[in-house]
């Protein structure tokens, strides 16, 4: 009985503390709106701890480790895939959410499940996959996503999914702001979502904005000397130059110009955000609010957009990094057409689901599932003349 009562306390004693610390503004755990299937709440951790666990040990979230953020997964060791991503979106989240008085947990969890319904190839695969899927209910990751946590995994016996809070599910379908979409129904649509999605979502953009240069120098396809005309990055050289020389190492100089166009950024966010938050009383002034609260000074809008710009041209458009995106979109390509084709070629857990919510969807539903290398696996086996025949597909 002690240890039920001093268990039951710890959880408890965890949400008490976030009275202590955060802002009227931040989203509270005992203010949660539940999960669509009751379970008990548990002992040890609060909603948002509980989801976030959840998140770490599914299926999804492990596949990131070999989806592509830019570069693919076998064209080096150093470079960012999805999940690395992914960790960095938390970081960079969880620690603006501490200065500006958020409910950390809850921005961590946003970020580490913001991409577990990424296809292979990166956004070629997803691009790919929407086309395919036009006349069929369209692919986006973002509402895949919400497949994947809500049917997808299946880790318990009481109900399919990850049975993760509402806060979370919303942030997932509202992501970069569209709240407006019919298909947001049950996700209060119109409303912006808590100030924390809000965060991961910028989380997000900062992230990959600041790895995407590091990977893309490391790769030779970036020039220091173009970059030093963008003026973000233009100012974090300075910055090391005053500090270090130019004395030290090419891989530590990148690495402290990226690490300053970083800070930049998350110096200039919370400094206007917290402007913008200031006065705020609670979360319901965040959901009537016309639109996101939280963001950039325009000259840093301004900045960003310029580094993007930067980014699209001699980075995302550079014919290696294409040829390899459209090899993979062929791929995708490929393997839809023939799976719808004959279903029966499908693992048997996706092709009695084909009976259920027909062969495209499941067929995407599988494909969408699928890393990098285990697309080009079943490529081979399906189309090379001595592809491997690994046996029952599983």
């Amino acid at each position: 009985m002690n240890d039920k009562k001093n268990s039951t306390s710890a959880r408890l004693r965890s949400e008490n503390v976030e009275d202590q610390l955060l802002a009227p503004y931040a989203m509270r755990s005992r203010d949660s709106r539940g999960r669509q299937h009751p379970e008990p709440m548990d002992e040890f951790r609060t909603v948002y701890q509980h989801d976030r666990d959840r998140v770490i040990h599914c299926t999804a979230f492990r596949r990131l480790e070999y989806k592509t953020q830019v570069f693919a997964n076998h064209q080096g060791d150093h470079y960012r895939t999805r999940l690395t991503h992914t960790l960095e979106v938390a970081q960079v989240s969880r620690a603006v959410a501490r200065r500006l008085d958020l409910n950390e947990d809850l921005v961590e969890t946003i970020a580490l499940v913001h991409d577990v319904g990424h296809p292979p190839f990166g956004h070629a695969g997803e691009r790919e996959l929407a086309g395919l899927m036009s006349s069929h209910g369209g692919f986006n990751h973002n509402r895949h996503a919400l497949r994947v946590v809500d049917l997808l995994e299946s880790r318990y016996p009481e109900f399919p999914g990850l049975n993760l809070s509402w806060e979370v599910r919303e942030s997932i379908v509202k992501h970069y702001g569209k709240f407006d979409e019919p298909e947001l129904a049950a996700f209060s649509p119109g409303e912006p979502p808590t100030l924390e999605a809000q965060l991961a979502d910028i989380g997000d953009s900062l992230a990959y904005d600041s790895h995407d240069l590091d990977d893309g120098l490391r790769s030779g396809v970036l020039d220091l000397k173009e970059l030093s005309l963008i003026d973000i990055f233009k100012r974090a050289m300075q910055k090391v130059e005053d500090r270090y020389g130019r004395g030290i190492s090419n891989r530590a100089f990148v690495a402290r110009c990226v690490s300053g166009v970083i800070a930049d950024q998350v110096n200039d966010l919370v400094t206007t955000s917290r402007e913008r938050i200031k006065n705020l009383t609670g979360v319901a002034e965040v959901r009537s609010h016309d639109g996101p609260l939280l963001g950039f000074s325009p000259s840093m809008t301004s900045d960003k957009a310029q580094l993007q710009g930067f980014l699209q041209e001699k980075l995302y458009r550079d014919p290696y990094c294409v040829r390899v995106s459209q090899k993979g979109r062929r791929m995708v390509a490929a393997l839809f057409e023939e799976f719808v084709r004959e279903p029966a070629q499908l693992p048997s857990e996706h092709l009695a689901r084909c009976a259920e919510i027909g062969r495209e969807r499941a067929v995407c539903d599988y494909l969408a599932g699928m890393t990098d290398r285990y697309c080009a696996q079943e490529y081979e086996r399906l189309f090379m003349p001595h592809g491997s025949d690994p046996g029952r597909l599983t």
